[in-house]
């Protein structure tokens, strides 16, 4: 110490500086921009601190996106100099240790609103090359960083889950409606407008397919399914005698023994006239489930029977129609059958929907990681603004 001076401020481009570079830098500026002032203590120590901005390249892995896990790594290193002229070491390592567990300090860091940081060790590496005998060092350091979920939890996650399960309500509506083509359509363009947004929001890559990508597609396959089913579904439900003919095993499975598994009763029919007195009372032609069948059609008197006494003629009879209850409780079978297949169908959609979505979103490890972010334990910043 002379004269009482124990540290003096110097220029840096008064002094010697070692040309340490980030390796992995992202934008070509390798250099310190902001050229300040270094500290020269009396006992020989030097210290220069330059405030920098570095931007380094990181390979995104979007596997289980958006419950995604990054490890980004910067390498510093001198470019010029090897590791016998310069013994490059980090302030709080060890000795005979490589490795520190925190290598950056967060005291002054500003959380981020969408990752959180989990993990930034620092590793001394002496690396040999082949062109030379001297060995290289550098301090890299691995940064773990865990994407905050809340957001696509609330926006894309339940919404598209949300759309997934109405997909079995296509099967509770009744079988001989129309509606539920309509449904499933509109519920396959609502799931390719979130998947148009997913694609919007992840970064592009060909390497993998995102999880919630994944859990999109198989929601679409899905509903695409699910259309074709209910296509089947209203044709079995307006099948009739004339047209198709059911076959024993059909009858025996989907009228006799799925009822019973699935808990389903027939719908009670109304109670028919005897047929004693059916021979003179007939249904419109229009209608539909008409049980007779026509073979000539003229206009005369009709007699209608009550009770067994004939009545004066009062309308319209069909002369040579034959009444055929059979054709009637054929349809019926058909409409049943398509009322099971409904409730059968209800019930493998709505296992398949649980678990292809337990399946797919419960695989990210990330759900299963219960480690406090760093950022949220050593940032004095956030301890300040509570």
């Amino acid at each position: 110490m002379y004269g009482g001076v124990e540290m003096l401020h110097v220029p840096s481009d008064h002094i010697w500086r070692p040309d340490i570079v980030l390796y992995n830098n992202a934008d070509g500026n390798f250099e310190v921009t902001l050229a300040t002032k270094a500290t020269l203590h009396y006992n020989g120590l030097v210290e220069w601190e330059p405030p920098a901005i570095y931007k380094s390249s990181c390979e995104i892995d979007v596997e289980y996106f958006p419950f995604d896990e990054q490890t980004c790594v910067m390498k510093f290193g001198s470019w010029t100099y090897d590791g016998f002229q310069v013994d490059l070491r980090h302030f709080d390592e060890v000795e005979d240790s490589d490795l520190v567990p925190q290598g950056v300090d967060l005291s002054e860091f500003y959380m981020s609103v969408e990752w959180d940081i989990l993990d930034v060790p620092a590793v001394r590496h002496e690396k040999f090359y082949t062109c030379c005998d001297e060995p290289y060092l550098d301090i890299t350091f691995n940064i773990t960083i865990r994407r905050k979920t809340l957001f696509y939890t609330v926006n894309l996650i339940i919404p598209c889950m949300g759309i997934s399960f109405l997909t079995v309500l296509t099967f509770y509506l009744p079988s001989d409606s129309g509606e539920k083509v309509t449904l499933s359509i509109s519920i396959l363009i609502s799931l390719h407008v979130f998947f148009l947004l997913v694609v919007e929001i992840i970064p592009p890559t060909s390497l993998v397919v995102p999880l919630l990508g994944k859990y999109l597609i198989f929601a679409m396959i899905l509903v695409s399914i699910s259309i074709m089913v209910t296509v089947m579904v209203l044709n079995v439900h307006w099948r009739s005698p004339q047209t198709h003919r059911m076959a024993p095993w059909a009858r025996r499975i989907f009228i006799q023994v799925l009822p019973r598994l699935l808990v389903m009763r027939r719908p009670l029919q109304p109670r028919r006239r005897s047929d004693k007195c059916g021979a003179g009372v007939w249904p419109s032609l229009s209608a539909p489930g008409v049980g007779c069948t026509v073979l000539s059609a003229r206009l005369r008197p009709v007699g209608l029977c009550a009770g067994g006494a004939l009545l004066p003629p009062v309308g319209a009879r069909l002369s040579g129609a034959t009444c055929t209850p059979d054709v009637h409780r054929v349809r019926e079978d058909w409409k049943y059958m398509a009322m099971v297949l409904d409730r059968l169908f209800l019930w493998v959609f709505l296992l398949a929907v649980v678990l292809g979505t337990a399946t797919i979103i419960l695989q990210a490890p990330s759900l299963y990681d219960d480690r406090t972010a760093l950022d949220q334990r050593y940032s004095e910043l956030r301890r300040h603004r509570r």
